[in-house]
């Protein structure tokens, strides 16, 4: 659907995406990793059952679960993709559990080899297929990444707290993306990316340093949560009659979330240093004691 611009230049000509929001625009809108490379993976199964109607049931009936098998293939390439981008995307992340792209690579190659076989190849030729095409697709794709990433010496249960908080903060803030997105307004968008982009900087914090979860919690559980469901209120509202006191109502509320958001990963941030500074302190004062000359 087409969405109304909105900008300093604009017709309506409001700057109310701060310096702020604009950045976030370049910040959080990033492109899907699925993208269309994934995507038009789902046109073999398509092509696949199309292309073998008229060759008889039992030809038919292979080709029908050759499609799905290449369709189940091309669904867990996307999400294997996404889980992926959101791995790399983080300094700290376990290994996805479900190895998607390395089933996905599988499933190709027994989709082919299906496909082949209803094309009277044989069943050699229809493994030799197989086996190609599951090269290549690992080639083209890559596997799922096998390790977790900077978990040396983080306590494992204290980081699997943080993993189901920042799952529960990213649902939150998807959904007010989610629900934002329905009034196509540019200015709306921009100020909710805006919040996020220092909801996420708060959540990256609490990775980095898992002893930070304390002080972070009730804003990435009670306080998000409420940020969505003002948010459906305001969209539902704002849908059947656009109310501007509503709407400053809202963006007020979003500037307020922000700034405490703001203040409380600054807090954090000067909390790790002074921790830092103190243990240096400590050690200094040891390696006086030991003799250590420090120049």
């Amino acid at each position: 659907m087409a969405k109304r611009f909105g900008g300093k230049y604009s017709p309506d000509g409001s700057n109310d995406g701060s310096e702020a929001a604009q950045k976030a625009v370049f910040d959080e809108r990033v492109v899907d990793a699925a993208g269309a490379r994934a995507n038009i993976l789902f046109l073999p199964g398509i092509l696949l059952l199309f292309t073998s109607l008229n060759d008889g049931p039992f030809v038919l009936v292979l080709a029908l679960i050759g499609a799905g098998i290449l369709t189940l293939a091309a669904w867990l390439l996307r999400e294997g993709l996404r889980a992926e981008a959101a791995y790399n995307a983080r300094k700290v992340a376990r290994r996805p559990s479900i190895p998607r792209k390395m089933f996905a690579s599988a499933l190709t190659g027994i989709g082919i080899g299906i496909a082949a076989y209803s094309g009277d190849s044989g069943v050699i030729g229809s493994v030799l297929y197989g086996a190609i095409a599951t090269a290549l697709h690992v080639a083209a794709f890559g596997i799922d990444p096998l390790k977790d990433k900077g978990m040396e010496g983080i306590d494992t249960f204290q980081q699997d707290r943080v993993a189901r908080v920042v799952d529960e903060a990213d649902e939150h803030l998807q959904d007010m993306q989610t629900q934002i997105e329905r009034l196509r307004d540019r200015q709306l968008e921009n100020r909710v990316s805006a919040f996020q982009a220092t909801a996420r900087r708060m959540i990256r914090t609490v990775e980095e340093d898992p002893r930070d979860l304390t002080a972070a919690r009730k804003y990435l559980g009670v306080y998000l949560r409420g940020a969505r469901d003002a948010t459906v209120k305001f969209v539902d509202l704002y849908e059947r009659k656009p109310d501007p006191d509503a709407r400053a109502n809202y963006e007020a509320l979003l500037e307020d979330l922000e700034q405490n958001f703001a203040a409380r990963t600054e807090k954090m941030l000067l909390d790790d240093r002074s921790d830092m500074d103190i243990e240096i302190k400590v050690l200094r004062d040891r390696l006086q004691r030991e003799g250590v000359s420090l120049k």
